[in-house]
């Protein structure tokens, strides 16, 4: 079995400060450091300013005692002296006072511990004030006595100093706390359109160019913003243009001109891939219509009449072609059509055939009257052993049949080569599977274009029945038609994501029914179980047929907004039958588009369908979706591929189909 590649995912980087938090964190700390610079300066001015104060205090002290012992009190009295000293001590504030004499023994003094209650220790030892000493001479007449010293106490002070800490350290919180609150909203205000370019990066990355930077800040931001606006809408303008390229080709390869249906040659070309393919080939019926006397008609009223005509009845076949799964039509010439309805047998495409003509005759005797005018049809089944041209004839061959009678109707070719089960019969043949679960997936591999490497397995499911397992393409025409299909839908998903279970290492991808797609509650079932599954449903892809998408827009918007949620990888299938105009990529968010196998047959031969493809290849790169192709059938088929540089390719080419239980088994789809 093929490698497994792992889905790329966005890297995120982490660990990297963001600017407004660089910008509050600088500003923040210098407007911290300021402050702490600033209270260290005053802190330290007002210890000095205090110290001076202890300084000038013991200095008065020293200089009232001296005075007092050399001119009121005798200093020879040791007993007078110390009452003196005894006197101020009490009075005053003083760590110590001492009188001493020539030899510096003491003749009388008080002393006494610093007293700071209140302050913390270290904060004491933290502010170390100095202690000066005040001196002074004590002397009577001309003799010297002795002197006199005096420390102030500095308990005081540490008490006055550690309030004014405490009182500067709150207002610098106060202060710095609503410089730091007006520093965040200045900054946060200021880089709003910062985070605004953030969130339209992001859309542009994913490819979605309609948000739009309103937010307004300073001068060198806004002009950022206008430049971002600009490029965006430069981007949408642009992909608006390819969007329109992309149409055109399309139409100009694909649709004729007047009617809008799908041109003879593109209708010759997927009727080939539906009949003849090996990989597609299933039972279906061909209409082949004619507007009898279309160019009497154009002659008598002119082309401008003529084309009008033509609209009228082509609307009226695409509504027809609306109501059947998978069914197509083309214009072949003048006022020939063809419709293909594949799963469909011949007598129910008798019974169609003949409403459609009915209704077809109504419009064309409306304008033509009052000419009589006639509508032919022509069915022929698609068999096993039937070519595409082999088909054309026979349906053809039945055309004319028709023509010959002289009333608007219907004829059938082969009438004795009926298929085998009739309407009832497949209504409880698929019951029946359903009920017992008789439903089977096979995978087949989609790989990487190139490396060969596998991007993951396509799963188709086939129904168990006595007659052996009938391919998908046979029968979900029928359960659609049936009103079945959203159950059987429910069973492939739930086998899928068993399947996923076991085998840790791979994915899958299933398309969904465009009954499961337009049901309200089909999507809820469908979104709950995803998101029950867990992380298995990373590894699945959803895919939706481009005329889902164009048929039921809303609800595949909400489908696709759900799965994106989720982690769920959603694909457009079928991509360039649906007549949908490209520019649905950029409101919706798909991870992939695959292209409809009738683009891929016979692409190494057709210029036209390689030309278109490669356009379609470089719009969807520039949105980062990935483009891969199915129905690849020869190498040279591939290597046309490859060479357009598509993402993936799926094809009995590079992989033939298996069943589920058996990775090794091969079988045909």
């Amino acid at each position: 079995m093929a490698r497994m590649q792992p889905r790329a995912l966005p890297l995120y980087q982490k660990g990297v400060i963001s600017l407004r938090s660089l910008l509050l964190l600088y500003t923040g700390n210098l407007l911290l450091l300021l402050l702490l610079v600033s209270l260290a300066f005053s802190f330290d001015r007002f210890r000095d300013y205090v110290s001076d104060q202890l300084e000038g205090h013991a200095r008065d002290g020293a200089t009232a005692v001296g005075l007092s012992l050399s001119n009121a009190i005798d200093g020879r009295d040791a007993v007078a002296a110390a009452s003196l000293i005894d006197s101020v001590f009490d009075s005053g504030r003083y760590l110590s006072v001492e009188y001493l004499d020539h030899q510096g023994q003491q003749i009388a003094g008080r002393r006494t511990t610093i007293s700071a209650d209140g302050v913390p220790d270290w904060f004491v030892a933290l502010v170390d004030l100095p202690l000066p000493a005040g001196r002074a001479e004590v002397v009577r007449g001309w003799s010297r006595l002795g002197r006199v010293e005096v420390i102030s106490d500095p308990g005081r002070a540490y008490r006055d100093l550690w309030r004014a800490a405490i009182g500067m350290i709150g207002g610098a919180l106060v202060i710095g706390g609503l410089g730091l609150s007006l520093l965040f909203w200045i900054v946060r205000r200021t880089l709003r359109p910062l985070k605004a370019m953030e969130k339209q990066a992001e859309a542009l990355g994913q490819r979605d160019f309609r948000r739009r930077i309103e937010v307004n800040s300073t001068r060198d931001l806004n002009q950022v913003t206008r430049a971002m606006n600009q490029m965006a809408d430069d981007l949408g303008v642009l992909f608006e243009g390819q969007a329109k390229l992309i149409q055109h080709l399309r139409r100009v390869s694909n649709e004729d001109p007047v009617t809008g249906l799908a041109s003879r040659s593109a209708f010759d070309q997927r009727l080939k891939v539906e009949v003849e393919s090996e990989e597609r080939a299933a039972p279906g019926v061909l209409f082949l219509l004619q507007l009898a006397g279309f160019a009497e008609y154009n002659q008598a009223h002119g082309r401008g009449e003529a084309d009008r005509l033509l609209l009228r009845i082509a609307s009226a076949i695409d509504q027809f072609v609306r109501a059947h799964t998978d069914a197509f039509a083309g214009r072949r010439t003048g006022g020939e059509f063809a419709i293909f309805l594949p799963g469909v047998t011949q007598a129910d495409g008798v019974v169609w055939c003949h409403q459609l003509v009915e209704e077809l005759d109504g419009i064309y005797a409306d304008l033509a009257r009052p000419v009589d005018v006639m509508v032919h049809g022509g069915v022929a089944p698609a068999l096993g052993d039937r070519s595409a041209r082999e088909l054309m004839a026979a349906a053809d061959e039945a055309l004319r049949q028709a023509q010959a009678r002289p009333a608007s109707g219907c004829h059938a070719a082969d009438p004795e080569r009926e298929a085998h089960h009739n309407r009832e019969t497949w209504r409880a043949l698929i019951k029946e599977a359903i009920r017992e679960e008789k439903v089977s997936l096979w995978l087949q591999p989609m790989v990487f274009n190139g490396g060969g490497d596998l991007v993951y397995h396509q799963v188709f499911s086939r129904i168990v029945s006595e007659e052996g397992e009938l391919k998908a393409s046979v029968f979900v025409p029928i359960a659609e038609r049936f009103g079945l299909i959203e159950d059987i839908d429910r069973l492939v998903l739930r086998e899928a994501l068993h399947l996923l279970r076991r085998r840790a290492d791979g994915q899958l991808a299933l398309t969904l029914s465009a009954s499961s797609v337009a049901s309200e509650s089909a999507r809820a079932q469908l979104l709950s179980r995803l998101e029950d599954a867990g992380d298995v449903r990373g590894r699945l892809w959803v895919g939706i047929s481009e005329q889902t998408v164009h048929h039921h827009r809303t609800a595949v918007g909400l489908l696709v907004r759900g799965l994106n949620r989720l982690g769920v990888a959603v694909l457009v299938d079928r991509f360039g039958v649906g007549g949908v105009p490209f520019s649905y990529l950029r409101n919706l968010r798909f991870q992939g588009i695959r292209i409809d196998y009738s683009f891929i047959h016979d692409i190494d031969t057709h210029e036209e369908n390689a030309f278109y493809l490669e356009s379609v290849v470089a719009i969807a790169h520039s949105r980062g979706v990935k483009v891969f192709a199915t129905g690849v059938e020869t190498a040279g088929e591939h290597e046309v591929l490859r060479r357009l540089g598509v993402d993936g390719a799926m094809g009995y080419h590079l992989g033939r189909p298996f069943q589920a239980d058996n990775d090794n088994a091969q079988g045909d789809q």
